[in-house]
C-alpha cells in the first residue's frame, strides 16, 4: 500500500467517526459564548495528521508538517494551515482523539498480558527545573534506571492489540490500577513479579480474571498448569509492544512545551498502533486458543 492509500484510508475511518463525533461533542459542550477562531482545517484533517505523523517515520513533528504535509502531500490537504497555526489547532484533538482510542481497543480473548514503561519528559538531571510538568509528573525507577516523567500501564491481548490503558506519576505502583484496567477483562492475566499481591490476586480473581506472574525467589512453589506455563513465558510479547510504541510510534520524547502536546503526541502515537496491519502476535488459531484457556482453567 502506497503512503497516499494509507494515508487516504486513515482519513476516512477518522472522518467516518467526527461525522458521528462532533455534533454530540457540539451539543454537549459546557459553558458561555466563546470566541473560536474558525479554520480552514476540518476536525479529521487535523486528527488525521496528527496520527499519521507517527506513521511515517519522520523523527520531528515541525520536519514532518512543513516537508510532507505542506509539501509532498499537499494536494490530499489543500486548506492547510501554517505550522504555528496547526499546532494550535492540535492542542483541541485531545478529548476527540481520547474518544477515538476507545473505539480502537481490541477484544477480550480470554488471555491479556499487562506491563508498564516509563514515559520520560525531560531529562533526569533537569527534572527540578521542569515547569511544564512540575506537578503532574515525578520521579520514578525502572529497569532501565532513574527517570522523571508518567508511566504508561497497558493491557493487550495474545494478537497484540491494545485492550487498555492508563497515565499514572512516574513513582506509582504498578499494582495501582490493576483493577480499573482489568474491569472488563476474563480469562487470564499475566504480568511479571512487579505485580505479585495476594489481595489483587483474590480481588481480580472473585471477578473472574486470574493474575498469573512468576515467583520471586523467597517464594513457596505454586502448582501452574502447563498452558499457563507456556503463556507465561510469552509474555515478552507485550514489551515488544511498548519497543513499537517508543521506536515506531514515538510516544516518547523530552521537547514538550505543554500537557496538551504531551497528551496529543502520546494518544495519537497509541492510535496509530492500533492501525498497524501487523503487530507482536502469539499467532494463535482460534481451536488453539480454545483449548489453552480450557486446561487452564481445568
Amino acid at each position: 500500500m502506497s503512503w497516499e492509500d494509507q494515508l487516504i484510508v486513515l482519513f476516512c475511518n477518522v472522518d467516518d467517526f467526527c461525522l458521528k463525533f462532533e455534533p454530540e461533542w457540539n451539543k454537549h459542550s459546557l459553558g458561555g459564548k466563546k470566541r473560536n477562531r474558525s479554520s480552514r482545517m476540518a476536525l479529521s484533517e487535523i486528527m488525521t495528521i496528527a496520527i499519521h505523523f507517527h506513521q511515517s517515520g519522520y523523527r520531528t513533528f515541525k520536519r514532518y508538517y512543513t516537508v510532507f504535509i505542506m509539501k509532498i502531500a499537499r494536494h490530499l490537504f489543500p486548506f492547510c494551515v501554517s505550522y504555528g497555526r496547526f499546532v494550535e489547532l492540535m492542542q483541541g484533538t485531545v478529548f476527540p482523539l481520547f474518544c477515538f482510542l476507545q473505539l480502537q481497543t481490541g477484544r477480550d480473548t480470554g488471555i491479556s498480558f499487562i506491563d508498564s514503561t516509563p514515559i520520560a519528559v525531560c531529562k533526569i538531571k533537569r527534572a527540578l527545573s521542569n515547569k511544564t510538568f512540575k506537578e503532574l509528573a515525578a520521579v520514578g525507577k525502572s529497569t532501565m534506571g532513574w527517570f522523571f516523567g508518567f508511566k504508561l500501564h497497558l493491557i493487550i491481548n495474545d494478537a497484540g492489540d491494545l485492550l487498555s490503558w492508563q497515565l499514572t506519576p512516574g513513582n506509582t505502583d504498578d499494582r495501582k490500577p490493576v483493577s480499573k484496567l482489568a474491569r472488563n477483562l476474563m480469562g487470564l492475566l499475566f504480568g511479571d513479579k512487579g505485580y505479585i499481591s495476594g489481595k489483587l490476586f483474590h480481588r481480580l480473581y472473585k471477578r473472574g480474571l486470574k493474575l498469573v506472574t512468576r515467583l520471586r525467589s523467597n517464594m513457596k512453589n505454586k502448582l501452574m498448569s502447563l498452558g499457563e506455563r507456556f503463556l507465561l513465558k510469552k509474555r515478552g510479547i507485550i514489551e515488544s509492544v511498548n519497543g513499537q510504541l517508543k521506536e515506531i510510534c514515538q510516544i516518547e520524547h523530552t521537547r514538550h512545551r505543554s500537557v496538551h502536546n504531551f497528551l496529543t503526541n502520546l494518544i495519537s502515537g497509541l492510535l496509530a498502533y492500533t492501525f498497524q496491519k501487523k503487530k507482536p502476535s502469539l499467532n494463535l488459531e482460534k481451536e488453539e486458543l480454545k483449548l489453552i484457556v480450557k486446561s487452564c482453567r481445568a
